[in-house]
């Protein structure tokens, strides 16, 4: 199985590249895609990276094709890492049910892919990266900043599932992936995980729309809002009139996102 990627699409925009890769990963047992956004750049030039992490149903496409990030990314000099999601709903968690044993979406981005950036793309400082994500996405890029602070400098999401043990999405998936071990589940919990990971560098920064369906019953922001305010963790919760839970919303703000994110990653 080849683990080293091999290229398969590629275009340009704004002056930068985006090019699509597949390559077999051993943390999930399975060929695995994603693609990066070259800024444009001379030949020595390391950018910073950015990993944008994507919700449910998607793949590594939906943020490339529909966010319109590249403008931002390519004014910042900001590679974008946009990941395909698992062989399925993989909550960025290492499973550990004998059922799902393979879906190790925690060690893939954590580890794995970090690993394959900086061994195959000389270009990309992978010293100096970021996360952010979407949805389920949103809910991986919290829980993966504040359990590796050392990794990255900053952290965004926009419309997160940030309190998923109380909620039917994340009781669902985590029945599946990690048994009846309650305490398994909080380790994938943000508002869990911010009473003991609050020393953040960087303010975090959520954007959810007020008009999301999902906002009162699967996303619960105010449930990590009230548990960043127990222990002073800088948050800025950007709650936006009329939006929904789309892409339309995320290309509205999105460049706010990449802004925080190179304001962090070039300190």
């Amino acid at each position: 199985m080849e683990t080293k990627p091999t290229e398969i699409a590629s275009s340009k925009m704004f002056e930068g590249y985006n090019k699509r890769y597949k390559h077999f990963s051993p943390s999930l047992g399975c060929s695995m895609t994603f693609h990066i956004y070259f800024p444009p750049s001379s030949p020595s030039h390391k950018f910073p990276v950015l990993y944008f992490l994507s919700g449910l149903t998607c793949t590594d496409e939906n943020f490339i094709i529909k966010s319109g990030a590249q403008r931002a990314a390519s004014a910042e000099g900001i590679a974008l890492i946009s990941l395909d999601t698992s062989p399925s709903a993989g909550f960025y968690l290492n499973a550990t049910q004998e059922k799902w044993k393979n879906w190790r979406m925690y060690d893939y981005v954590v580890k794995e892919l970090p690993k394959v950036l900086s061994e195959n793309f000389p270009q990309l400082d992978t010293s100096k990266s970021s996360i952010s994500g979407h949805s389920m996405g949103g809910h991986g890029a919290l829980t993966i900043y504040l359990k590796n602070l050392d990794k990255y400098k900053s952290v965004s999401a926009f419309s997160p599932i940030v309190n998923p043990i109380n909620c039917p999405w994340g009781q669902k998936a985590f029945t599946n992936y990690l048994g009846d071990d309650k305490a398994a589940w909080e380790e994938y919990d943000a508002t869990c995980l911010i009473s003991k990971f609050h020393d953040v560098s960087a303010t975090i920064l959520i954007e959810q729309g007020e008009d999301d369906k999902f906002l009162h019953d699967q996303l619960l922001a105010h449930k990590f809002e009230e548990a960043c305010r127990s222990v002073n963790a800088p948050l800025l919760l950007r709650l936006q009139p009329g939006y929904d839970h789309s892409y339309f919303f995320i290309s509205t703000f999105i460049d706010d996102h990449i802004r925080h994110h190179a304001q962090a990653l070039k300190l």
